[in-house]
């Protein structure tokens, strides 16, 4: 499975950004492949690698790792 979000939390409170990110972090971790587009780095860091774009062009690439993530 694919998801595609872009700005999944973007015009919601930060608790009900909170519950989307903790329901796409368990839909990770049971398999699904998932591509978030934001310029929220609380969002990023519930991701495993974080690509940053910079004129089109990949700036730079962090990797969190699996390790951080748990099931919540």
């Amino acid at each position: 499975m694919l998801i595609i979000a872009d700005e999944p939390t973007g015009n919601l409170d930060s608790r009900s950004g909170e519950e989307i990110m903790k329901i796409l972090l368990n839909l990770h971790l049971q398999g699904a492949t998932i591509v978030i587009v934001t310029h929220d780095p609380v969002v990023a860091q519930y991701t495993e690698r974080v690509i940053r774009l910079k004129d089109g062009q990949i700036d730079s690439v962090v990797h969190n790792g699996i390790y951080k993530l748990k099931k919540v």
